[in-house]
């Protein structure tokens, strides 16, 4: 009986043992089953600044480096992983006598990544990377872990920049090439900035109207105009339409980075351009002028400019008048810098107002000598009628001058 005994506890014994032995053996050979390049699931147990260890289920401890996370060297482990986060992995090497098992994150990303940047390039979509590095030729641009080339040409920046100031720079990238065998991907910043812009001019637009208010930056300047652009799209300030006052050059009212209010005075769809308006039509000096002043009312007014038929003078800051040259005195002269100069300041009578036309005829003769209100009033029809010719003459000048300029800047471009 004893011996039955001591047999059955050295039976169970051994077969406790064997029990113990089986499921280490199963479990080992679990874990050989687990080859390189197979994919694993694990739980973040330490973090580290160089390596991160992850709980694999099994004697091992599983070990990621750095450099099997991320490319990115400005990366911070502890602000991209927490301790008990679930992560996925790849085996690259088992040490048996350390008890480690040497993992890959980077592995598992760059083949997920590959193909989002496969779907990338045939949907062309554009994707936001980090500037990671300047190599010959280019940059790097890391998308999700995934380095990508741009060549300098389509770094969207001027000859002159420095590629390194684009360094640690986020980014809009559109892919333009891709090899899936190789793994190489090239990239364009130039062409994400082009789509982009074009999405912002297409929205403008869709929505543009006549009198509509942008906020805009002023561009550029020109000696006809000032550029704006109201949000993507640039749209032109003619000179005449920046102050109610007489303006030699754009820039004496504004200068380049001006953050103005303007809005759409007119626009041509087909031709894609917009004219912007920037006085304020309350400020409109016409309004106070034809409000307060009357035909035969006698008013101070300074010589602005001189031309062969008369003399312009300002009434009024922004309305000007014409005194003809028949109207400066009662005798005939050649010329009107025979009596007046430029800033002189004279006594006129108004002889003539057109609202619509915005157009004054000023007399300095009806002061010197009375004459039948029927003379004044044709001489005032006749004069009105010289203005508006040497107006109009001067609009189509102007015009044409602009029109010739923009020409020879398209061919210029």
């Amino acid at each position: 009986m004893t011996d039955n005994l001591d047999n059955l506890n050295v039976n169970g014994e051994n077969n406790s043992e064997e029990r113990e032995k089986s499921f280490e053996e199963l479990l080992n050979e679990t874990f050989e089953h687990r080859t390189r390049g197979d994919r694993i699931k694990g739980i973040i147990s330490h973090i580290s600044d160089l390596e991160i260890h992850v709980d694999i289920g099994y004697k091992y401890t599983g070990v990621l480096s750095y450099d099997e996370i991320t490319d990115d060297s400005s990366a911070d482990l502890k602000e991209m992983f927490k301790v008990g986060d679930e992560i996925e992995t790849q085996i690259i090497k088992t040490n048996d006598q350390e008890g480690i098992a040497l993992l890959s994150k980077k592995r598992i990303d760059s083949s997920e990544n590959w193909d989002k940047l496969i779907n990338l390039y045939e949907e062309g979509t554009v994707v936001e990377g980090k500037v990671i590095q300047v190599v010959n030729g280019g940059i790097i641009v890391m998308i999700d872990s995934t380095r990508v080339f741009v060549p300098a040409s389509h770094a969207d920046v001027s000859k002159d920049t420095d590629l390194q100031t684009l360094v640690d720079r986020k980014v809009k990238v559109k892919i333009i090439d891709i090899n899936p065998v190789k793994r190489r991907a090239i990239a364009s910043i130039r062409n994400a900035s082009a789509e982009a812009r074009r999405a912002v001019e297409d929205k403008v637009w869709a929505e543009i109207e006549r009198g509509k208010k942008y906020q805009g930056v002023v561009k550029s300047i020109a000696n006809y105009g000032v550029f704006v652009d109201i949000g993507g799209i640039d749209g032109m300030i003619h000179i005449t339409e920046l102050s109610w006052s007489r303006v030699k050059h754009p820039s004496e009212v504004l200068s380049l980075g001006d953050n103005i209010e303007v809005y759409i005075k007119d626009f041509d769809m087909e031709r894609r351009r917009i004219a912007l308006g920037y006085k304020d039509e309350n400020a409109n000096p016409w309004t106070k002028f034809t409000a307060e002043t009357s035909v035969g009312d006698v008013v101070d007014a300074r010589i602005l400019n001189m031309t062969p038929f008369g003399a312009f003078a300002e009434v009024v800051p922004g309305v000007d008048g014409l005194i003809h040259i028949s109207q400066i005195v009662n005798r005939k002269i050649s010329k009107p810098a025979e009596i007046l100069n430029i800033g002189d300041i004279v006594q006129v009578k108004i002889t003539a107002i057109n609202p619509e036309a915005r157009q004054v005829a000023l007399s300095m003769r009806a002061l010197l000598e009375p004459e039948e209100e029927v003379e004044v009033e044709e001489e005032a029809d006749e004069i009105a009628d010289e203005i508006q010719a040497e107006t109009e003459t001067e609009i189509k000048e102007e015009i044409q001058a602009d029109i010739n300029a923009e020409i020879e800047a398209e061919q210029a471009e």
